[in-house]
């Protein structure tokens, strides 16, 4: 069993007067700490926003600045380096591996094109924060020889669904938008729906894992 060890943010630092932002080295720290504010409660917390390295705490006003300060002091996250490995998903995204990038993929990290898709579907991500539209979930926590950089040409119009891959990240675009990451299937998972009681269908926290269907 990989060993579990604690948790502390880099850097914390006012964010104007409402808000702190806490600097950390990994996105699995991002996820810790993420877990762990929103167990606390603390007073005065009106909204935590993760992302790649940092989370923004939104207070309710400039009062509530010291004492999150002393109850962050108070906090040890633990990061568990084997809970991705240990088989447990949130869902399951079927996907066809049949993406426009999936050749260079192959030749950027060695692997056959059988390979990558065993590699992505071979244990679960975790969703680490969400940008760049609504819907858009940044996945960590996959195989590492999937790390790829960005395309050097990005493409204008990505269709809606496809499955990516740029640096550590894997990632679903919820509509069709211009993008730059590396294609490498599609789902008709749909990421995104305003009449849902929770619009977005990947969330900070939850494990995704992909499953190949068709050709």
């Amino acid at each position: 069993m990989e060993a579990m060890h604690t948790s502390s943010a880099s850097n914390v630092l006012d964010y104007g007067d409402r808000a702190l932002l806490l600097e950390f080295n990994s996105t699995a720290e991002v996820l810790a700490w993420t877990e762990a504010l929103r167990a606390a409660a603390l007073s005065g917390v009106v909204d935590i926003v993760p992302a790649s390295r940092t989370i923004l705490v939104k207070l309710a006003g400039s009062e509530y600045q010291a004492t999150t300060r002393q109850g962050l002091h108070r906090l040890r996250p633990t990061t568990d380096a084997g809970a991705e490995a240990d088989g447990r998903a949130d869902i399951v995204i079927d996907v066809t591996y049949d993406g426009a990038d999936l050749e260079d993929v192959a030749r950027l990290t060695g692997l056959a094109p059988q390979e990558i898709v065993a590699a992505h579907t071979g244990r679960p991500w975790r969703v680490g924060f969400s940008g760049f539209a609504p819907g858009f979930a940044y996945l960590v926590g996959g195989d590492e020889r999937l790390t790829v950089p960005r395309r050097s040409d990005p493409r204008t119009k990505v269709p809606v669904g496809s499955v990516g891959l740029a640096g550590e990240f894997s990632g679903i675009y919820p509509r069709e938008s211009p993008g730059g990451w590396q294609l490498i299937g599609r789902t008709a998972a749909v990421l995104w729906d305003l009449d849902r009681d929770h619009p977005a269908l990947l969330t900070p926290g939850m494990r995704v894992q992909f499953r190949a269907v068709g050709t």
